[in-house]
């Protein structure tokens, strides 16, 4: 168990060698595994190390235990996309047949219903690492050599440890410098999914999916909405024809986007916040009334003090192989602190595997490693439409130098989307040359959230385009939308 320190002895006096914390180390580790972070990628590894039987713990320091996915993240932001997007099907209701009386939104009982759903997720995850199979601290960690962390909880010190560690600390919002933009005050990723007023005019800065998402949360409860993107198109996780789609859908319900722009200058006004931008050889400027700031999130690595454990980083990340392990072979990280793809199923899988490498490495395995295999990665944007994506698109595919043919089929062309009203998005299919093997799949449109799942199963036994043609589907369903690419790509690779 971590072992107190003198109450005299300072963080700083420890660090410069100026107290002897050496001699308080145990002869053999506290601990086989240490976990720093209680979130979704370190509960999994904690979780994975101790069904193993190791001697694991996790050291959460933040002041709330969730992670961000549960606190600051997934599971908030769809709370209040639901209500959003609900409010929008009710504002339709006409074109249905349907006469609703006059309603309105609040924005208070919106919170109060998210803020109920947030406590119940993140007590079942504190149950969980309370109650689990391993030691929970909570308490902030850092590195004072590669075997040795330094547990402060208040005033009270401890010294912990561990054969092997698992950094899951996660990620934190990344402040781009824009001249008078932290002076004049922004809303961020994180208060903007606290506010109980509506703001009648909001300029979202940044074109990602936490941009896009809360973008169109603010203008579907009643915001007026402009979008300011640095690149040349938004969401550009996805293929270029996808952001077109998203881009189009937005602005059909009123969202003004704008790309390629070069933020200059925000300044408070008497009449709101006045931003100055760039867009090619043209300046311009918008006033609103309130700004949000969602232009990414970065590796939360600061305080950790990894160089005492001769960790490497690179520009404020964390480097990985393959096997989620860094520079120093028995330190691991995953998560958020690692990317590449900052997602909460990718997350666990990285944390399952680090914890069974960490677990061999103890018991001397060292040859035998596990690699993480993003082969079915999946993406998912929670707009409406929504935007869904596994395996490679189309864009990566090329620069992979794959020999590959790919077939769309448009939402707005298919009877149960039209039923539905739905009259944007496509779904997309790539698939190699040689057999037809599907490797990637784009879907933007009703439920693509759920829809992308049947290709997820498909790629996992790499099934072939014609097999998936070859698959009965219920009509009239959206799934059965699927099929209709997969039969043009067989078209397609029976002409050569």
């Amino acid at each position: 168990m971590p072992v107190p320190l003198p109450n005299h002895a300072s963080t700083e006096a420890i660090r410069a060698a100026e107290f002897s914390w050496a001699s308080f180390k145990p002869a053999t580790p506290d601990f086989d595994v240490a976990v720093i972070g209680g979130g979704s990628a370190g509960y999994a590894a904690a979780r994975t190390a101790a069904a193993l039987g190791a001697r694991t713990v996790v050291i959460e320091g933040g002041a709330e235990v969730g992670g961000l996915c549960i606190l600051r993240g997934c599971m908030p932001s769809k709370s209040l996309l639901e209500s959003a997007h609900r409010w929008y099907d009710i504002k339709r209701a006409r074109e249905f047949g349907l006469e609703v009386k006059p309603v309105e939104v609040h924005m208070e009982c919106i919170q109060e219903r998210k803020k109920h759903l947030i406590g119940e997720f993140a007590a079942y995850r504190q149950k969980q690492l309370r109650k689990g199979k391993f030691t929970f601290i909570r308490g902030y960690a850092s590195f004072l050599d590669a075997e040795t962390l330094l547990i402060e909880r208040g005033r009270k010190k401890e010294l912990l440890t561990a054969s092997t560690f698992i950094v899951a600390t996660g990620s934190v919002i990344t402040r781009i410098p824009v001249l008078g933009l932290w002076e004049t005050g922004c809303l961020t990723s994180d208060t903007a999914l606290d506010m109980e007023t509506i703001p009648k005019r909001l300029a979202v800065l940044g074109g990602g999916v936490i941009a896009v998402e809360l973008g169109q949360f603010f203008a579907r409860v009643g915001s007026k909405t402009t979008i300011l993107q640095r690149s040349k198109r938004i969401v550009r996780n996805y293929d270029p024809d996808v952001s077109a789609e998203t881009e189009r859908a937005l602005k059909a319900e009123g969202i003004d986007v704008r790309t390629g722009v070069k933020l200059l200058e925000v300044k408070a006004t008497g009449k709101g916040k006045k931003i100055l931008f760039q867009r090619g050889t043209r300046r311009e400027e918008i006033v609103v009334d309130e700004i949000l700031y969602a232009m990414g999130r970065a590796p939360a690595l600061k305080g950790l003090q990894l160089e005492s454990a001769d960790v490497t980083t690179l520009d404020g990340k964390l480097p990985v192989d393959e096997t989620m392990a860094t520079s120093a072979r028995h330190i691991y990280a995953v998560g958020d602190t690692v990317g590449p793809h900052e997602v909460v199923h990718i997350a666990i899988q990285q944390g399952e595997i680090a914890a069974r490498n960490a677990v061999n490495w103890v018991r001397g395995s060292h040859e035998v490693s596990e690699k993480i295999d993003y082969r079915l990665k999946t993406l998912v944007t929670f707009t409406d439409p929504e935007i869904a994506s596994v395996g490679l698109n189309e864009t990566e595919a090329a620069e992979q130098g794959i020999d590959f043919v790919s077939a769309k089929y448009p939402f707005n062309d298919h009877g149960k989307a039209q039923i539905g009203g739905h009259e944007f998005g496509f779904v997309k299919l790539i698939a190699e040359k040689t057999r037809g093997e599907i490797i990637g799949a784009e879907i933007i449109g009703p439920h693509a959230s759920d829809l992308i799942h049947e290709l997820i199963a498909v790629m996992r036994y790499r099934g072939t385009a014609a097999e998936l043609a070859a698959m009965p589907h219920y009509h009239p369903t959206l799934a059965e939308i699927i099929t209709y690419p997969a039969e043009d790509i067989v078209e397609k690779l029976a002409q050569g």
